[in-house]
């Protein structure tokens, strides 16, 4: 079988190593049009549960992995200068370049054929068995057959701009500041021992009234600094390609058209604050996988990875598209007592009620429901 992979990005890299690991004799040329070593971003955030899904399928690559990330259980919110954990929610991160260069040498390792700094035609596909497109948001490949993929794009209102910073956070946390030209939020991790990732969110009223539509990335940096002046504690934040950006609702009815196919954000994407783009491209990989082996024509191979695999990505989606609706009125739920609105925060997406809290988080819910009796009592939060 020959297989063209289109996108050198976590999920094609997987699935070409993936494939090519259990079928040797396997033709796999991977195409990527960046030049090796570039990326953007910084740190890529898995949850526990990520962790052994992978584990499951590929202990060989968590073993490689394992040693390069930060974990930590907690997640700390900050609000008006005070400070809540939340326990029992495990992530682990690593650096997006470091994982990709793990993964670019495992697929190396087994023998596939990099291309970097290729833009691959579809003339140039031709002679593939199969070509799975994992490049990415703004994929060529599925622009190419938008109608025939059944896409939809949209965008969230919120304005985001990704930095890192060499400020170290002990935990995933989440900052909330008020300004007197409206409300920021910054989303931070480590995810080395002297890097983390500094993600600033802000909605459109409060983008426009800094006037960021007319600043320039250096600019805008400086702004963001001041806001977070306290949380990032006389650190700067550095810039790679961070420029501001709404977040891109990417959706196909359809996942193969042909011989190709889709995975990872060339087909769907779920909001940043619930989940790894790549944690949902990796998994696509192994489902794509499990699907070739299941079944001997591809047709039937494709449409079983959609039908077994699009239920649980939906149900993804429609999680993130929760959370991204509380934080277009994040300046909203501000106005709550610190307790409040930590209990808005972690219930956000519709997946967890009082009684998963309370076994996962019983140290944060024992505080909640102690300051809702004090409330009810008519005593402070």
């Amino acid at each position: 079988m020959r297989i063209a992979v289109i996108g050198g990005g976590p999920g094609g890299l997987y699935f070409s190593t993936f494939w090519k690991k259990r079928h040797p004799d396997a033709q796999i040329d991977l195409f990527e049009q960046n030049p090796t070593g570039a990326t953007w971003g910084f740190g890529v955030v898995f949850s526990d549960s990520a962790l052994e899904f992978l584990r499951a399928d590929d202990p060989d690559t968590v073993e490689e992995i394992a040693p390069r990330m930060e974990s930590w259980k907690n997640i700390t919110l900050n609000l008006r200068g005070e400070s809540v954990e939340i326990d029992g929610v495990g992530f682990s991160a690593i650096g997006r370049l470091d994982l990709l260069k793990i993964l670019q040498g495992r697929a190396a390792s087994v023998g596939v054929t990099l291309h970097f700094d290729t833009q691959a035609s579809l003339d140039q596909l031709a002679g593939y068995d199969l070509v799975v497109a994992a490049d990415g948001l703004n994929s060529p490949v599925r622009r190419a057959f938008e109608g025939d993929f059944g896409t939809s794009l949209s965008y969230s209102s919120n304005k985001f701009a990704w930095y890192g910073t060499s400020r170290r956070f002990e935990t995933l946390s989440q900052t909330f500041v008020a300004t007197d030209r409206g409300s920021f939020n910054a989303h931070h991790y480590r995810y080395a021992p002297g890097m983390s990732t500094f993600l600033v969110e802000c909605d459109l009223a409060t983008w426009q009234a800094y006037g960021f539509a007319d600043k320039t990335v250096e600019q805008s940096k400086a702004i963001c600094e001041l806001v977070f002046a306290d949380t990032l504690d006389g650190h700067e934040l550095v810039s790679n390609k961070s420029v501001w950006r709404n977040f891109p609702w990417v959706w196909n009815e359809r996942w193969f058209f042909k011989n190709m196919v889709l995975l990872g954000d060339a087909l769907h994407s779920a909001h940043f604050s619930i989940g790894s783009g790549t944690r949902l491209a990796i998994e696509d990989a192994i489902a794509l996988t499990k699907a070739l082996e299941a079944e001997r024509n591809l047709d039937n191979a494709l449409s079983r990875y959609q039908s077994e695999r699009q239920p649980i990505v939906k149900k993804l989606v429609t999680a993130a598209r929760a959370s991204a609706d509380w934080y277009g009125d994040f300046a909203d739920h501000m106005k709550l007592d610190l307790m409040d609105f930590a209990y808005s925060y972690i219930t956000r997406s519709g997946r967890i009620d009082d009684a998963r809290l309370r076994a996962m988080a019983p140290a944060f819910m024992a505080r909640y429901e102690a300051s809702r009796v004090r409330s009810a009592s008519g005593g402070g939060a």
